[in-house]
């Protein structure tokens, strides 16, 4: 089904750039090579100048409700902005070109532009992103955004992006993860027992077996009905998914865990990248900063908004202290460790710091 409809979308993509060359001035001459990158236009018009015209595809595995979704919107509409139209982007949600391991895939070997996912997916690929699974590490989301103005970390981290295929243009963020739940948590000691879906993510499974927790993994598409039927008490995301995917119907509590970042990277192929002429390339790393600033105070905006949401829907928000998050934090030790075996103590070291840990 995957392999269907990502023929689909190619052909949807090569019917646009159709579209644009019929717009064009009778006479002229056009050569397309389509791909699930995009396309290349050359159109040789009769005073002999070329026009080169870009039309390149964005995958993202959310909808249109998701902040990781408008990233990618925001980032298509700069970048055609920016180019006059001469670069165009085409945004396929909902993981038309495929869920994240399958589109960071083709992004890595240069069918696809740019991919938009969470770091979690991106660990199986490139192991030191470990580092974004340490648990309740950061006290505020501003701490985690500092990362990226330090120079020497984002430059390694940028070396990790180019050796798996990438070009790294970005990295915001929809906010923490947090934890909802039937069961009412205010301490560490709560968590003992609690069914609570998680992602297939070993480190993820880790940390809330650290935390005395029965972590279940489960498709997400299976979560509301798990909820709904008591097969797991709780569930963690961003607090955007709680209010889009309304678990919130079946969830008496939010208990603000903030146990990890939820990052939302912004990644082009390397291969297209180099292929682009260089005034492109400046476009598209402008394009990047402009989306990435525009994401982070949306997220901000959007997540006072959606807490208060919650709150009138009947389910009660717990924050939890710094002393408690600590807790979580200790508990948590031995992920630490088994993270610190994945990505070296360097990238340790610069985690921590940034943290002040």
């Amino acid at each position: 089904m995957k392999t269907k409809r990502r023929v689909l979308a190619v052909m949807c993509a090569a019917v646009l750039v159709m579209g644009l060359s019929a717009c064009g001035g009778s006479g002229s001459e056009t050569q397309a090579d389509t791909t699930a990158a995009g396309s290349q236009e050359e159109t040789t018009t009769a005073s002999g100048t070329v026009a080169a015209e870009y039309t390149l595809n964005i995958s993202v595995d959310a909808s249109e409700e998701e902040t990781i979704y408008k990233y990618a919107a925001k980032f298509g509409e700069e970048l055609e902005f920016l180019s006059g139209g001469k670069l165009k982007a085409v945004v396929y949600g909902n993981g038309t070109l495929g869920g994240d391991s399958e589109a960071l895939q083709s992004c890595a070997d240069g069918s696809l532009a740019f991919v938009l996912s969470t770091t979690a997916p991106q660990v199986s690929i490139m192991p030191e992103l470990a580092m974004f699974d340490l648990p309740n590490l950061f006290d505020d989301i501003s701490q985690f955004r500092s990362l990226f103005d330090n120079e020497a970390f984002y430059q390694k981290l940028t070396d990790i992006y180019q050796q798996g295929g990438f070009q790294l243009l970005g990295i915001a963020d929809s906010g923490f993860r947090v934890m909802s739940s039937n069961v009412k948590v205010e301490a560490l000691s709560n968590m003992t027992g609690i069914k609570i879906r998680t992602m297939q993510n070993s480190n993820h499974i880790a940390i809330w077996q650290a935390y005395g927790a029965n972590p279940t993994p489960m498709s997400f598409s299976e979560v509301y009905i798990g909820l709904q039927q008591g097969t797991i008490d709780a569930q963690e995301n961003p607090i955007e998914v709680l209010v889009s995917s309304k678990f919130y119907e079946q969830q008496k509590h939010v208990i603000l865990t903030n146990h990890l970042t939820h990052a939302c990277v912004l990644l082009m192929s390397g291969a297209v990248y180099t292929d682009l002429p260089a005034e492109y390339q400046e476009m598209v790393v402008q394009a990047a900063e402009t989306a990435t600033q525009y994401t982070r105070d949306l997220s901000d905006t959007q997540t006072a908004e959606q807490l208060a949401f919650l709150e009138k829907q009947g389910t009660e928000v717990i924050p939890l202290s710094d002393e408690i998050r600590g807790q979580l934090r200790e508990a948590a030790q031995s992920v630490y460790q088994m993270i610190g075996e994945q990505i070296g103590q360097e990238l340790m070291d610069l985690m921590l710091e940034a943290a002040g840990k």
